[in-house]
């Protein structure tokens, strides 16, 4: 970082999320490069004046931090690839699932000598790609920080000024497995369970039929088949113990309504009711 406290920042990956942080930081002032696997992603950012240039092997010694926004195999491999060009780096993931790219991430900065923090923003739309991409899209998101050790107050600070121009508004500290455990209940569950939703054959004419409730449970069904195939198998023991404790209780509300038994009915609505109180309050 600059006197002036400007930084440069190198992001990998310019989609939805990459292509949302380097807004951010052009916006903020920031000297801002950029790599896409696709060339032309790269160079209509560029033209977009989002980015300063292309992110290049000689441009990366520039950078105070490096954001990785890929899928986790990928982050993996450009992590290795690049190891011994990030000494002195702070590089901060953006993956889904945290165990295995953190197990990556740890080492190799132990190995070259930089900084590897995993990270998670708590923000996205169900449309992907650049195009999509918005300079305020964490604005007031929370995000969550995976770091190597947990009592490092100075790197934790180092983290959240660097990510100071997205704009999150909480951060949480937490380790992979834990990581791996709670996000397969908040986001995974739901993309799972709203792409099941809406292969009822009733869905084709449910227009005026439908409100809030329907939007709600089916907006993450528009989603990226690839990524999120990728990061379910990933967090595949996690996710599976989510869902047979979800059919399991599906299940005792079918067999109410199949028996008609609406004592039995009310007992478990009551329960559910009760049960979101606890959690999320009143």
């Amino acid at each position: 970082m600059s006197a002036d406290g400007k930084m440069t920042v190198g992001i990998v990956g310019l989609g939805l999320i990459g292509g949302s942080f380097a807004r951010a930081y052009k916006a903020a002032g920031h000297t801002v490069f950029g790599h896409d696997r696709d060339g032309s992603v790269e160079q209509f950012a560029e033209l977009s004046s989002v980015l300063d240039g292309p992110l290049t092997d000689e441009n990366l010694k520039e950078c105070d931090t490096v954001i990785v926004a890929l899928y986790p195999d990928a982050t993996a491999d450009f992590i290795k690839s690049k190891g011994p060009r990030l000494k002195g780096k702070l590089v901060i993931d953006c993956c889904g699932t945290k165990r295995d790219v953190c197990k990556v991430g740890f080492a190799e900065a132990e190995k070259n000598g930089f900084t590897f923090v995993g990270g998670h923003p708590m923000a996205g739309t169900h449309f992907s790609g650049f195009k999509y991409s918005d300079a305020g899209l964490f604005r007031g998101a929370p995000f969550v920080i995976v770091p190597p050790v947990f009592d490092d107050i100075e790197l934790l600070d180092r983290v959240k000024r660097a990510l100071e121009p997205a704009g999150f508004g909480s951060f949480s500290v937490t380790g992979p497995e834990e990581h791996d455990r709670m996000i397969a209940f908040t986001s995974q569950m739901a993309h799972v369970i709203s792409g099941a939703f809406i292969k009822s054959p009733t869905a084709t004419s449910h227009k005026g039929f439908s409100a809030g409730s329907y939007r709600d449970m089916t907006r993450v069904a528009w989603l990226n088949p690839e990524m999120w195939a990728d990061l379910f198998l990933e967090n595949g023991d996690n996710l599976v113990f989510e869902l047979d404790t979800f059919m399991n209780e599906l299940e005792k509300y079918r067999d109410a309504i199949k028996d008609g038994d609406r004592a039995r009915l009310v007992g478990l609505l009551e329960e559910g009711k009760r049960r979101k109180e606890e959690v999320d309050g009143k």
